[in-house]
């Protein structure tokens, strides 16, 4: 149809300092929340060594270490400015012991030999011109078996149905943050998008829809 929505993609880092700050004082409770008790839902406590793909400030990764209390993670992102946020919260909650965190920029040799129990990941697909930079590192990080649960936005068809998402969620947000979430919008990929991406990365992972605007994929590691 003529107004069907092509992706745009937008910058795969999220490393000016005003940005990362308003996402981080910004209340994601709800989605981040659903996140992981999703991620529950569908596979069940996290143990052993968890690996979260483009931990961002953080809030994400410690409802994670809150949810899931014999699991040791190790949180990633490419941004540093993200990563010092994260590190308070972490602090603030009394979760360094369990949690750490490291500045790769993916595809990154860093994570080559190490393997995890499980790999997460909210909100970085849609950040990522090249998908398969992040399905092959949860298949290169994961261990046989290991659990993989991934959440991001998911592309509206339409202009029309993006704008009436941007209103919807963002239109009482800081004027950085109401033109992330249409920009990401814009960048995010559909559930057929993500289907295939699978397919040529050769992974067998489950994609549905889990609200208005979110997807996830997950399963388990061959």
């Amino acid at each position: 149809m003529s107004d069907f929505l092509k992706r745009t993609p937008e910058p795969e880092l999220m490393d000016e300092l005003l940005q990362a700050e308003a996402y981080a004082a910004a209340d994601f409770s709800e989605p981040h929340q659903h996140c992981v008790n999703t991620c529950a839902q569908r596979l069940g406590e996290l143990t052993g060594k968890v690996l979260d793909l483009g931990c961002g400030p953080g809030d994400v990764l410690s409802r994670y270490a809150k949810a899931n209390l014999t699991a040791q993670f190790v949180g990633v992102d490419g941004a540093s400015v993200m990563l010092a946020l994260a590190k308070a919260v972490m602090e603030e909650l009394g979760l360094s012991q369990r949690v750490a965190l490291e500045q790769h920029y993916l595809p990154s040799s860093a994570l080559s030999g190490r393997y995890f129990d499980a790999v997460v990941s909210n909100s970085l697909l849609h950040h990522l011109n090249d998908p398969q930079v992040l399905w092959k590192t949860i298949e290169t990080s994961g261990r046989s078996g290991a659990r993989v649960f991934v959440m991001d936005l998911m592309r509206p068809a339409t202009k029309a149905q993006l704008e009436a998402l941007v209103h919807k969620y963002a239109s009482d947000a800081p004027p950085v943050l109401f033109r992330d979430f249409r920009a990401s919008l814009h960048a995010a990929y559909r559930l057929d998008e993500v289907k295939a991406q699978l397919a040529i990365a050769g992974l067998d992972l489950k994609v549905e829809a889990v609200s208005d605007r979110h997807l996830i994929a997950w399963g388990t590691l061959p």
